[in-house]
């Protein structure tokens, strides 16, 4: 309290030329109206310009829950785009009731490798959410991985960039399709293998997957053909395929169940069974 109170005696001259400099102020705006306009369009500039940096920080900071939003609203509106390929829907109440084939759950990586030959990506997604082994998983730009082992609240994919990953593709517009594998080497290339020679395709062709596959719905993107050989051993086209994915980079995915997968694999393993 001293030292206040010397404060004040040490500057009491400052302290009234402020005091008076203030309440002339005071009486100048309020007694004049062209002072008192200027006054208050200053305030207005300097509490907007306030209020707009205050603003400014808050969606920033809001950013994380806004993503997580927008994540949401896509996984639903990849269900109808899988589902409903020609049919315009209008209602949302039509996004659960109407879907027939595929579910799609989202999830975001929470840990990533990519620097081995077998490589594994966690998601914080898991068996709360319905997700199980053998799921296809894909973000925005195209194919990720499959769904290997699943926790309560995580689960682990088998990234594209995996030596022993191998998904069913097929060149955009046409019905020649391969299997696409990795060889190790290439973080930004895969490998379509047993291309059939009659297949017509040249660089730049975009790869999809295929409709072979019991895991992903049917032309997803990949990637797009870089160089195209021939497997002397097998008269085969292998490819290399540069993946739309930086797979290096991943944030929020998608985890797609096939609902009649089961369904198809019961049927073709009673058909292809000895017969007694």
């Amino acid at each position: 309290m001293q030292q206040i109170i010397n404060f004040i005696i040490k500057n009491s001259y400052r302290l009234l030329f402020l005091l008076l400099l203030v309440l002339s102020l005071s009486l100048t705006i309020k007694s004049h109206t062209y002072h008192r306009s200027e006054y208050i369009n200053s305030a207005n500039k300097i509490t907007g310009s306030v209020y707009t940096q205050l603003n400014d920080v808050n969606e920033y900071f809001s950013l994380k829950e806004k993503n997580k939003e927008l994540a949401s609203e896509n996984a639903l509106l990849k269900e109808l785009l899988f589902n409903k390929k020609d049919t315009l829907v209008t209602s949302k109440t039509l996004f659960r009731n109407d879907l027939n084939n595929f579910n799609v759950v989202v999830g975001k990586v929470v840990k990533n490798s990519f620097n081995t030959r077998e490589n594994y990506i966690t998601i914080n997604a898991g068996k709360t959410l319905a997700i199980k082994t053998d799921m296809g998983v894909i973000n925005d730009k195209g194919v990720v991985g499959i769904v290997e082992k699943t926790s309560k609240d995580f689960a682990t994919i088998q990234s594209v960039l995996n030596i022993k990953s191998k998904i069913n593709a097929k060149i955009k517009n046409s019905d020649h399709f391969g299997s696409l594998v990795w060889d190790g080497k290439n973080v930004g290339f895969a490998q379509l293998i047993d291309v059939p020679r009659l297949a017509s395709l040249r660089k730049g062709d975009s790869i999809v997957t295929g409709g072979n596959s019991d895991i992903f719905p049917e032309n997803i993107p990949i990637g797009k053909i870089d160089k195209i050989f021939i497997d002397r051993k097998t008269n085969y086209y292998t490819i290399n395929v540069r993946l739309f994915n930086d797979m290096t980079a991943l944030g929020y995915v998608y985890v797609i169940e096939n609902k009649k997968k089961k369904q198809k694999q019961e049927l073709e393993a009673i058909t292809t069974a000895p017969k007694k």
